[in-house]
């Protein structure tokens, strides 16, 4: 197998890292070779506090991936999350001096890098700059302009930007497991690749992925994402309260709210008592389910909330006719698609990655693989950005994009 035709995916959660291989064939379908999980340690809501640890989970999810797919993975695209993620609106506008004033993709670039002109703090870096759209010579409304003809070009971007640090720290890791960065891309955004279909972003929709950590939020409309939020807490929220409230061990609370956990009271039915072993020789624990949901459906309402006001910050809230698609590990929780509906007052559905085509897609398909799936998707969109045609065969643009962050470092 040539390894440049394979694209490598790698979700660096808070609870779990995954790493899925793909290879993309002749009309850029993905066939998935192999995936890898493993449990995380060494981050705290999306952010690296732990390097050693952080490599070592790296390294296992990387090597289950190698030996499943029988590829020697050399190089990710790896997602970046956090509570210290921002976003805002910027706008730029450039002219067109070329001769026959005709729109080309240079001078987007150059528009592209106007809107970066924004006033930052040191420790703040730019990730992504997303079009919105695009006008010429006053005429607005505009997705693509390149080929039309003008002498004014201008364009209203959603910049998203994070802490070099941050983003530092899982260079760091990725290097030191033995592999290349070949992009860093904001989470929700992979995730939304894996789990939107085109008419959804259309006609308006909230992706809420669900982590362990955090909760990555992505609001689209018009087939453009409008609004971009990291909330700084999650699944992990929801094992933490059953423990401590429970007085049960972490390994315990965890199994509980996988099991017979309910995000939503009414869709208990079944009240027979949860046994669970004793502590240190102790007897038996007796748990009633509906304590259970009680314990667990004000932190999920509290998540959905706080994602509801970020919502209605990004002014797309009466727009969103698809409604919401939650994913992530924390949308299995029975009962959160219900909660969800009433809490955000919208359609609500569970989303599941696609977009794949052959292989190991039964491993993939579900919403614990959406970060993972969407990075590979992101890349494989993406790809004359990332890769260099040389020879007709597709080479990471390794060295520019590993002068570009070293540059991000060394201006702090």
């Amino acid at each position: 197998m040539n390894n440049q035709e394979i694209i490598v995916g790698l979700d660096i959660g808070t609870t779990k890292v995954c790493a899925v291989v793909a290879k993309v064939d002749e009309q850029s379908n993905l066939n998935i070779l192999g995936v890898g999980y493993s449990h995380s340690e060494g981050l705290t809501r999306g952010v690296v506090t732990n390097i050693e640890k952080t490599v070592r989970s790296i390294n296992n999810a990387i090597e289950e991936a190698e030996v499943r797919s029988g590829i020697k993975i050399r190089s990710v695209v790896v997602g970046i999350a956090g509570e210290h993620i921002q976003s805002f609106q910027s706008r730029g506008v450039v002219a067109i001096s070329n001769p026959e004033k005709d729109i080309k993709k240079e001078d987007v670039d150059r528009l592209i890098e106007d809107t970066k002109k924004v006033a930052l703090p040191m420790d703040r870096k730019i990730i992504h700059v997303i079009p919105q759209e695009f006008i010429v010579d006053g005429q607005d409304g505009i997705k693509d302009p390149i080929g039309m003809s003008g002498v004014r070009l201008e364009a209203h971007v959603h910049i998203i930007t994070g802490l070099v640090s941050a983003a530092e720290n899982i260079y760091k890791c990725v290097e030191r497991a033995g592999l290349e960065v070949c992009d860093m891309v904001l989470e929700p955004l992979a995730s939304s690749y894996a789990v939107l279909n085109e008419e959804e972003k259309e006609v308006g929709v909230a992706l809420l992925d669900i982590g362990g950590g955090t909760t990555d939020l992505a609001v689209f409309e018009d087939s453009v994402i409008r609004h971009t939020a990291v909330i700084p807490f999650a699944g992990n929220q929801v094992t933490n309260d059953l423990r401590k409230v429970l007085g049960i061990l972490t390994e315990q609370a965890e199994k509980l709210k996988k099991q017979y956990g309910f995000a939503y009271m009414p869709c208990v039915t079944d009240d027979s008592p949860i046994i669970l072993p004793g502590i240190g020789g102790r007897p038996p624990i007796e748990v009633d389910k509906r304590l259970v949901a009680q314990i667990i459906q004000p932190r999920m309402e509290e998540i959905l909330e706080v994602a509801l006001m970020e919502i209605k910050r990004s002014g797309s809230s009466k727009h969103l006719s698809a409604g919401a698609v939650l994913t992530g590990g924390g949308s299995l929780i029975k009962g959160t698609k219900e909660l969800a509906q009433e809490v955000l007052g919208m359609p609500v559905k569970i989303g599941f990655p696609t977009g794949f085509t052959a292989g190991l897609v039964r491993e993939v398909e579900s919403p614990i693989y959406s970060t993972s799936v969407g990075l590979v998707l992101y890349a494989l969109q993406n790809r004359d950005r990332i890769y260099d045609n040389t020879n007709g065969s597709k080479k990471p643009s390794l060295k520019k994009i590993y002068h570009v962050m070293r540059e991000w470092f060394k201006n702090m």
